[in-house]
């Protein structure tokens, strides 16, 4: 979308997890929102996602921090079965894009949802199958499902990953049946935590996250499809996550009352400004 050389560098920002390579922010003047500049051709994009520390991708539980995580998860995706079965769903047939080991399908499909995956990487979708019955594909499936097919299309932590953005928001906008609901979870470059943080915040994670979302770039980017954010709900648990995992960008150990103490102070003031470490947004087709 921009180069580097058109506007202002919002921020410089290293790649902490796998390869030590500096990029730059630089904000969109369109939607808002902020740009990982240089992106690295789609070709070359799965090579920085090659890292063992890559815990969306693994079911791994080697350390402390790995089976907070796990454990932190199974609550989350509780709450998130609740958030989806609240829809007035005419058959429940859901959608989640880039699923990862497929647990919150699985969790769906346990309480009488239709369940479709689409998942990139392969050993992720290896995983994701075996606990639900083969109902994950290849990325390139998206293109291939009937319109309107879909009561609800989830990303979990996953927009900010795909290029191709506005093509992207075209293809959920098409699938989405003219009732259904689109749910957006990304992190928020608005928070306290990213502010405190900011080249050290491990929500940032370029060049995996492409793109830097907060509640107005959200609103503009989908208006462009008709769509509108109904409501929007913080995700509490990510500023702990995030800001133990900043402590060990920036001091390289994980510093746990440290870091527990930041997310604390970032989901307190989240309480009035609405800023939250990571936010989810339920979206409608717009009222005519």
């Amino acid at each position: 979308m921009v180069k580097e050389n058109e506007t202002k560098v919002y921020l410089k920002v290293k790649d902490h997890s796998v390869t030590g390579e500096e990029f730059s922010l630089v904000q969109n003047s369109e939607y808002g929102f902020l740009e990982t500049v240089p992106q690295p051709s789609l070709e070359k994009l799965p090579d920085y996602y090659k890292s063992e520390d890559y815990i969306s991708h693994t079911d791994a539980k080697r350390n402390a921090f790995e089976k907070v995580y796990h454990l932190v998860r199974s609550y989350a995706l509780n709450k998130k079965l609740q958030l989806i079965n609240s829809f007035q769903s005419e058959s429940k047939t859901i959608l989640d894009v880039g699923c990862g080991t497929g647990d919150f399908l699985q969790t769906a499909q346990n309480n009488g949802w239709t369940i479709f995956g689409v998942e990139p990487n392969k050993e992720a979708r290896g995983v994701a199958n075996q606990k639900t019955n083969d109902s994950v594909f290849d990325i390139d499936q998206l293109l291939k499902f009937e319109p309107h097919s879909f009561d609800v299309i989830t990303l979990w932590h996953v927009l900010e990953h795909l290029p191709n953005l506005e093509e992207q928001v075209s293809v959920f906008k098409t699938l989405l049946k003219p009732n259904g609901t689109l749910v957006i979870a990304v992190p928020n470059f608005k928070s306290y935590d990213a502010k405190y943080y900011k080249s050290f915040w491990a929500a940032f994670d370029v060049p995996r996250h492409l793109w830097h979302f907060d509640a107005n770039s959200i609103s503009k980017l989908f208006a462009t499809v008709a769509m509108e954010v109904e409501k929007i709900n913080p995700m509490l648990f990510d500023a702990f996550y995030v800001s133990l995992l900043s402590e060990k960008y920036k001091s390289g150990k994980m510093n746990f009352i440290k870091g527990f103490f930041v997310g604390l102070q970032s989901n307190i003031k989240a309480l009035t400004t609405k800023e939250a470490s990571s936010l989810i947004y339920i979206l409608k087709n717009a009222k005519k």
